[in-house]
């Protein structure tokens, strides 16, 4: 039997599925295959029978699915769930951020050393115009707001924040990244010296709010202690 030919000479297949894609969003998200942030279109699909080309019979409904306007690959809608890089880096640098000011809250803002530490970590994760002098009064309003008393086991206000702040961030960052963010932060601690019991409860928030274990956050503790900032 010879084959059938279309019009432009390509042989068509005598029974097949096709699927019409309709597009039902759009925005911008991370791109797997491109590696960086792209425009996408939402798409939603109908399937139908084919013969010799030409839909015939309904086969149901296909996607959504995600469709990078780059490449033109679909993937899963769970795609979106993944944040932007530019969404990423605005969630480190307000990680970076509030866990600065929960190690300065357990210690005080009396040691300089402590606010130039933290300070260069803030600026460091893109706030870039912070000053010591900022931090040690977002740290005053915070315990006037709170009613916080330094040197006092991190409260709950404290503790909310930092999980609203690391929550959202800590499925995104490799063990590496989750870990440096702890050190950074028991750097900040170490910087007056040794850890007071307020300073130890507030990284051990940030270490449980990161996901690490506790035998982790021990022994990142203990090599802050060690190691070079």
């Amino acid at each position: 039997m010879l084959p059938v030919r279309g019009r432009n000479g390509r042989v068509l297949r005598l029974l097949g599925a096709r699927t019409a894609w309709t597009p039902v969003g759009d925005g911008e998200f991370y791109c797997p295959g491109c590696g960086g942030d792209r425009n996408y279109q939402r798409l939603t699909g109908r399937r139908r029978l084919t013969l010799l080309g030409l839909p015939l019979l309904p086969r149901g409904t296909a996607g959504p699915v995600v469709e990078c306007a780059a490449c033109a690959e679909h993937y899963g809608t769970d795609v979106l769930d993944h944040p932007t890089t530019r969404r990423f880096s605005a969630m480190l640098r307000d990680a970076v951020h509030t866990v600065a000011l929960a190690v300065l809250a357990a210690g005080g803002t009396g040691c300089r050393t402590a606010l130039e530490t933290a300070a260069a970590a803030v600026r460091a994760a893109g706030f870039e115009d912070c000053t010591e002098d900022q931090l040690a009064a977002l740290v005053d309003a915070l315990a006037a707001d709170t009613g916080r008393v330094f040197e006092r086991p991190c409260g709950a206000s404290l503790t909310i924040e930092l999980h609203e702040a690391l929550d959202p961030l800590a499925p995104h960052l490799a063990p590496a990244g989750r870990e440096s963010l702890l050190l950074q932060a028991a750097r900040i601690a170490l910087a007056d010296g040794p850890y007071t019991p307020a300073e130890r409860d507030a990284l051990t928030t940030v270490g449980a709010a990161l996901t690490l274990c506790g035998p982790d956050v021990t022994r990142l503790l203990a090599a802050a202690r060690t190691t070079p900032s």
